[in-house]
Parts: C-alpha cells; structure tokens; sequence
C-alpha cells in the first residue's frame, strides 16, 4: 500500500481545496491579471507537491502557501518587467470585475506593498506579526504600511483625510 501525502495532516487535495481561495487572492492582488495569477497559482501548488514540506499547523501551510504565492508573483514580475510596465497602467489589465464598494476594487488601485498588507490583515485576517512573518518584514514597518495603506484606500474612496 503507497502511503499517501501528507500537509498538516491534510491530503494534497485537502490542502488544494481549503487554500486555493487564499492562493488566489493573493496572486490577484499582487499581478492584477488572472492569467498571470493562474500560473503563478499552480507553481504555488506545484512547490508544495514537490517540495512536500513537514508543517506544524494547518497555520504553518497556509502561511507558506502564502509567502511561496508571494515569491512566485515577486519573480513573475520580475520576469515579465518589460510586458508589466506597459499594463500596469492600463484599466483593460485587470480582467476581474470590480465594484466601487468592494474592498478588491480599491486594493486593486493600491501600490503593492500596501496592497499585500492590507489584503493579508482584512481579507485574510492576519495579525501584525503573522504578517510581519509572513513577508518577512518588521513588525513596526507592517504598521507603517498598514497606516498609508488605510490613507491610500481613504483617499481612494473619496474620504476626508485625519
């Protein structure tokens, strides 16, 4: 009998079914295009088939899945600079709908720093230092971003400054 795959105790597809939202979201809101964020999608997956990590948590997989989909978004732009740089401007770019009042309509507008941090705290529901960890930054430069990112989505939305 083969044993099967095992990430904190779920099976590949477990794993593939409770985070694919999660996956999806991030590589979205990082390339703004669902095309990009697809392929980006599967090598996220693909590292974790191959690479079978030993994780702690379910907690432990999900924050991995995240800081993979982040570096795989990180080297997918840098990959394709010269193909971004003409589109990143461009409304056509992004192939998703938006609504004024949904929160991904304003992230999508939101420089990318801030848009990974106020993605990961509201949609994600993750605290500070789990962010910190997550992106591999400090605790006080997450807040940072957090306070402008909040700025920028205010002045986004056509709200008074404090």
């Amino acid at each position: 009998m083969k044993s099967e795959r095992r990430f904190a105790d779920l099976s590949f597809e477990q794993a593939v079914r409770k985070y694919a939202d999660t996956v999806t979201g991030v590589c979205v809101m990082r390339l703004q295009n669902t095309a990009d964020a697809e392929d980006c999608f599967q090598n996220t997956f693909s590292k974790l088939w191959f690479k079978s990590p030993d994780f702690d948590s379910e907690e432990h997989l999900k924050a991995w899945l995240i800081r993979v989909a982040v570096n795989e978004c990180a080297d997918y732009m840098r990959k394709n600079r010269r193909a971004a740089v003409g589109e990143a401007f461009r409304e056509e770019s992004v192939d998703f709908a938006f609504d004024r009042s949904d929160m991904s309509w304003a992230l999508s507008r939101t420089p990318s720093p801030y848009r990974d941090v106020l993605y990961l705290y509201y949609c994600e529901q993750y605290k500070v230092k789990e962010i910190a960890v997550i992106l591999n930054k400090k605790e006080n430069t997450v807040k940072s971003l957090l306070k402008r990112g909040r700025e920028i989505i205010r002045s986004i939305y056509g709200g008074e400054e404090r």
